[in-house]
């Protein structure tokens, strides 16, 4: 069995995992609907994320073709926005690229600059190229390079995502940690042959008694001590 002291590259979720990607969309939507109540909020956040986690389940089973995730992330805010009562457009469209400006975990942009002094770093997400570049920047996001399922028309949990990991990362499978706060992902890198571990994020998906994922832990600096030795 791979131990944690053969692991040669670090790969992260980046929605949920390194960003709270909830409270961003919230912020989003009350800027956007400025009279909502928190109630009302609540329930525009469940449109936007059954939107798309179903548009994407349905590239996945091969019953829409692949279609970038700014498109999803578009038609997500003209959905809220739809029933919010939004008339402006520009408010709509400002909406659509919430997912440039989620904030990061508080353990985040520290427990990234530790692993990027030992470690070569990816990100590994469903969000898109421009997505990510946007996201980097407004939440102090550090890596090495940042690798978008749009690479290869798919979405995570599918083979091919992980399978761009690996190939960038340059060793072999079991030598490369998928790190993330969803137990959906893991189990698909885990299928891969990479090494998995769970960080746990307020609503994330957390692991099941029937899943076997290499280490746990509670956050980054729990994951960055166990890697780093420091």
């Amino acid at each position: 069995m791979t131990q944690i002291g053969d692991i040669e590259v670090v790969v992260f979720d980046v929605l949920g995992t390194l960003v709270d990607e909830s409270s961003g969309l919230r912020a989003g939507i009350r800027e956007a609907a400025p009279g909502a109540d928190d109630a009302f909020v609540e329930e525009l956040l469940t449109v936007w994320q059954r939107h798309r986690d179903l548009a994407q389940r349905r590239v996945a089973e091969g019953h829409r073709a692949y279609v970038n995730p700014d498109v999803i992330d578009r038609e997500a805010a003209q959905h809220v926005g739809d029933r919010a009562g939004l008339t402006d457009p520009a408010a709509t469209s400002r909406l659509a690229a919430v997912g440039w400006r989620l904030p990061p975990w508080a353990d985040t942009v520290a427990g990234l600059a530790r692993l990027t002094r030992r470690f070569p770093v990816l990100g590994l997400s469903n969000a898109g190229r421009t997505a990510l570049l946007r996201l980097a920047a407004h939440a102090g996001l550090r890596w090495h390079q940042a690798l978008s399922a749009e690479d290869v028309l798919a979405y995570k949990p599918a083979p091919e995502v992980y399978r761009l990991a690996i190939d960038i990362a340059g060793c072999p499978p079991e030598r490369v940690l998928m790190v993330a706060a969803h137990a959906w992902d893991l189990r698909g890198a885990q299928a891969m042959g990479m090494r998995t571990a769970y960080v746990h994020r307020p609503g994330g998906d957390p692991p099941t008694d029937s899943d076997a994922f290499d280490w746990r832990f509670d956050g980054l600096d729990g994951l960055a001590t166990a890697l780093t030795g420091e």
